[in-house]
């Protein structure tokens, strides 16, 4: 298991982009934040928490379950966990930042698109990741990234919290289940 960010490299990452966040539209005026669940929900958290400190407000924080817009849901899925999708404001008009812990294949992005655009039509979306991966399958890049690395497909890259604190790391395929848990 490798470690690619420690809990100081995330928060130095996360409070830069808060800024990029902030100065892209000469402030936040109409942003609103919504995590993809499983990974970009603590995520939105503390970037609205940093552009509170920057910005004197925080813009609203919402969330998306993205399981059944999956493209491989009916095949990949037989027993899928499906969660809420909670976006509690009107998202026609607006600049929404999609957040996202890991950005791989671009799937997931995809599928949370389709799952926003149920909810109105945005004025802009933007992607903010925390580690972007490589190994693209479709054309979706992000707007904000912590750190880009190449990390070769057999091997998985993970967010976990432990004790408060955020690590991104990378494990060979059989490593996987013991970081999400908490073991090394």
């Amino acid at each position: 298991m490798a470690t690619l960010l420690d809990p100081p490299a995330i928060a130095r990452g996360l409070r830069r982009v808060a800024g990029e966040i902030a100065e892209r539209d000469s402030g936040i005026q109409d942003l609103a934040l919504i995590g993809i669940r499983r990974g970009g929900e603590v995520l939105a958290r503390r970037i609205a928490a940093l552009l509170l400190e920057l910005e004197g407000h925080a813009p609203p924080v919402g969330e998306v379950d993205i399981t059944l817009y999956r493209d491989d849901a009916a095949t990949a899925l037989p027993n899928p966990r499906i969660g809420p999708s909670h976006i509690s404001f009107p998202v026609e008009g607006r600049r929404i930042l999609l957040i996202d812990d890991v950005l791989y294949t671009g799937r997931t992005i995809r599928a949370a698109l389709d799952a926003v655009l149920d909810y109105g039509r945005p004025r802009r979306i933007e992607l903010f990741v925390l580690f972007d991966r490589g190994g693209r399958e479709l054309p979706i890049h992000p707007d904000y990234v912590v750190r880009a690395a190449v990390v070769p497909p057999e091997e998985h890259v993970d967010v976990v919290e432990r004790d408060g604190e955020l690590w991104t790391l990378s494990t060979a395929s059989g490593e996987a289940r013991a970081a999400k848990e908490g073991g090394a």
